[in-house]
C-alpha cells in the first residue's frame, strides 16, 4: 500500500496544484475502513429506498434500468480482493447477466487511501461513458500504478489512454468539491453498514468480499422471474 507521504510525493511531480495536495491531505482522504477481507453473507438486508436514495454524486449504471436484480458495490481502486472481482467474476457477470438484461450493477467509491481517491476522481472526470471502462482498465493494471513509486504519474498515463489530457488530469485532481463528493460517497456506504471492500447489496442484501462466478450465480438466479 503506498503510504500518504510517498503518494504526496507522486502528485508532484506531475505538478499538482495546491488544492490537489490540500484535497488529497485532508484527513477524509482515508476511508472509514482501512482493510479489506474475504467474508461470508451477512444477515442484513437495506431497504430499495435507503440503498438507491440520490448520493452527492449520480450513480453510473451498467446495464438495463428496468433489470430485475440490482447489485450495489463498495469498492477501492487499491484493494487487491476488488481488482480480483473485476478482472475474473466481472467479466462473467457481465457476458450472463449484465449483457442480457437480468443484472444492473452499480459501483460506488469507498477509497481506503489517498491513491484510491485520485483513482476514483480520474474515472469520473472521464465521463459516464468512460467510467467502467477506465475503472476496468485500472484494475487490471493495478500492480503497475497502485503500488509503485510514483502512483499519480501511472494514473496521469491511464488517463491519457482515455483520452484525458495532462492539463485535464491536474484540474481533475484539483477538485475539492468532486473530491469532497466521493468523501460522501464513502460516508454514506458506513452508514449502509459498509467496512470493508468489495461490500455487495444484492437486491438489498449485503455481502462482503470477493464473490465467485459460483457465489453470484447462488444469489442472483433465485431472485430472477421464471421462465
Amino acid at each position: 500500500m503506498i503510504d500518504r507521504r510517498r503518494f504526496l510525493e507522486g502528485v508532484g511531480a506531475v505538478a499538482l496544484t495546491g488544492a490537489a495536495l490540500l484535497a488529497f491531505a485532508s484527513p477524509q482522504s482515508f476511508g472509514p475502513a482501512t482493510f479489506a477481507f474475504i467474508g461470508e453473507a451477512e444477515a442484513q438486508t437495506v431497504s430499495a429506498d435507503k440503498l438507491m436514495a440520490p448520493g452527492a454524486l449520480p450513480d453510473i449504471v451498467l446495464g438495463k434500468a428496468d433489470a430485475p436484480v440490482t447489485i450495489v458495490e463498495y469498492a477501492s481502486m487499491t484493494c487487491g480482493h476488488c481488482a480480483h472481482f473485476h478482472t475474473t467474476t466481472f467479466p462473467i457477470l457481465k457476458e450472463k447477466y449484465i449483457d442480457t438484461g437480468k443484472v444492473k450493477l452499480i459501483l460506488r467509491e469507498f477509497p481506503l487511501d489517498v491513491v484510491a481517491k485520485g483513482a476514483f476522481m480520474i474515472a469520473r472526470c472521464a465521463g459516464p461513458d468512460k467510467y467502467y471502462p477506465m475503472v476496468s482498465t485500472m484494475f487490471e493494471t493495478q500492480k503497475d500504478w497502485a503500488f509503485g513509486n510514483n502512483p499519480a504519474q501511472a494514473l496521469l498515463a491511464i488517463a491519457k489512454q482515455g483520452g484525458m489530457t495532462e492539463e485535464q488530469f491536474n484540474t481533475c485532481l484539483s477538485d475539492a468539491k468532486l473530491a469532497g463528493e466521493v468523501d460522501q460517497v464513502s460516508k454514506r456506504g458506513a452508514e449502509l453498514g459498509v467496512s470493508a471492500t468489495p461490500t455487495f447489496f444484492i437486491n438489498g442484501k449485503k455481502i462482503s468480499g470477493a464473490l465467485s462466478p459460483e457465489d453470484l450465480t447462488k444469489e442472483i438466479d433465485p431472485l430472477l422471474p421464471a421462465n
